[in-house]
């Protein structure tokens, strides 16, 4: 019984050659199409390509595949950008010319809204942030016996690249790749990893380095000696989620509008500059002149400082440290934890507005809450098309109308896109 289990699965992973006409990009920016009446998903191709591909599984989902010939180049295939293009799983998309990419990303917003009975709603053309403009960064690395290699992970794998060029980044992350592989290799020991973030800031780069051991003094110094020479603002480590300060050589400062907020190290905040005023914006003329507001999920305070303005802002995050680093004049901050204690009933009935802008996983618990006491006004940021259209049902369904949404990408080239819409009633 065993051997025969044993020898159907080897056969349903055994790998073929075949010849696919793709006809559309998946949610992953895999090129689709079909084989034995089954769908067929074959990554770094284009509609309309004819190509030869390996088999490499199959799942409930269809056939997987690994490109190994075009055989019909489509219209709209370019050079890629980056030499470590196919590689680097970072990117998926760099074969794509720029129209085409943004309208795919404005149809994958589309698609996820149709799939929860929103057919209708009008999602704009999509604002595109340039590469280049990146201005954080998590790095893996990994030291060994002849060096300390440092990337992004290899696609659907935990190897590291190690980075040569990455034409996303700000020009002042990359420069900065090689002097950390010297680093590491004089600080830690072979063996050592984890993730290095590097964070562009007003006052200049802030580095955190993942650890396995605290340095010795000469670790210390050596650290201390490479942010002088580097021009950091500020360097640190992190030890079993612990963070600790190396030193800090300037203020640590992002502006916000018209605020300045000193980020604890490794804080999340929108990839660009340009990503983050494009979503503000929209974010801003959407709660208009309504006030008091609720700022959700409110992270480094991206709305709520730029809100604070006339307006009295009440911002929760589950997270204190980010919530302790925006308190703020009209600002008034709660840590709480929105996924399990969403704010309900009279919490919510106090205010003229709410913005939330949860993770990938969408704000459920949050959008029920508002869907039967929320306020007339509400403005909705994702960064997961899925989760959002599974949201704004909750929210129609509630008595809302959704206006137009609008799509942003400040992640060029790979699957990945923010949106903000209102909500009014």
């Amino acid at each position: 019984m065993t051997r025969r289990r044993r020898k159907v699965s080897e056969k349903k992973q055994q790998r073929e050659t075949v010849e696919v006409t793709i006809e559309t990009l998946g949610g992953r920016g895999d090129g689709i199409g079909e084989l034995g009446g089954k769908k067929v998903f074959i990554p770094f191709t284009l509609p309309g390509e004819r190509v030869r591909a390996d088999t490499t599984h199959r799942t409930h989902d269809g056939v997987f595949a690994d490109l190994t010939e075009i055989l019909e180049l489509s219209a709209e295939r370019v050079k890629p950008a980056c030499s470590h293009f196919g590689e680097c799983g970072g990117c998926s998309l760099q074969h794509v010319t720029g129209n085409v990419l943004a309208e795919w990303k404005r149809a994958r917003i589309i698609d996820a809204l149709a799939k929860r009975g929103l057919e209708d709603v009008t999602v704009e053309p999509t604002v595109s942030v340039p590469p280049g403009t990146r201005r954080r960064a998590v790095f893996a690395y990994r030291v060994t016996a002849r060096g300390a290699i440092i990337g992004f992970n290899a696609r659907a794998s935990d190897q590291i690249v190690n980075q040569m060029e990455c034409p996303l980044l700000d020009q002042r992350i990359s420069r900065l790749v090689d002097p950390l592989r010297g680093i590491l290799k004089e600080v830690c020991r072979p063996g050592a990893g984890g993730d290095i973030s590097v964070t562009l800031t007003n006052e200049g780069p802030d580095v955190c380095i993942d650890v396995a051991n605290s340095p010795d003094l000469d670790g210390l110094e050596g650290l201390g000696a490479f942010g002088r020479d580097h021009d950091l603002a500020r360097l640190s480590w992190r030890l079993d989620g612990q963070v600790v300060p190396v030193a800090e050589f300037r203020s640590v400062v992002l502006v916000m509008g018209e605020a300045r907020v000193a980020p604890p190290p490794g804080a999340f905040l929108q990839a660009s500059i340009e990503g983050e005023a494009a979503i503000a914006e929209r974010v801003q003329s959407i709660v208009a002149d309504a006030s008091p507001v609720a700022d959700l999920f409110c992270g480094l305070g991206t709305f709520a400082l730029r809100l604070a303005g006339d307006t009295t802002v009440h911002a929760v995050d589950g997270d204190s440290n980010l919530v302790n680093a925006i308190r703020h004049g009209h600002i008034k901050t709660e840590v709480r934890d929105l996924f399990r204690n969403p704010l309900a009933g009279n919490e919510l009935a106090r205010f003229a507005a709410v913005v939330f802008d949860p993770p990938r996983a969408g704000a459920k618990a949050q959008a029920e809450c508002l869907a039967e006491a929320g306020p007339p006004i509400i403005a909705a940021v994702s960064c997961n098309p899925a989760t959002f259209a599974r949201d704004a049902r909750i929210l129609i369904d509630g008595g809302y109308r959704m206006n137009a949404v609008l799509p942003i990408d400040q992640f060029p080239w790979s699957a990945h896109v923010e949106l903000v819409a209102g909500f009014s009633r």
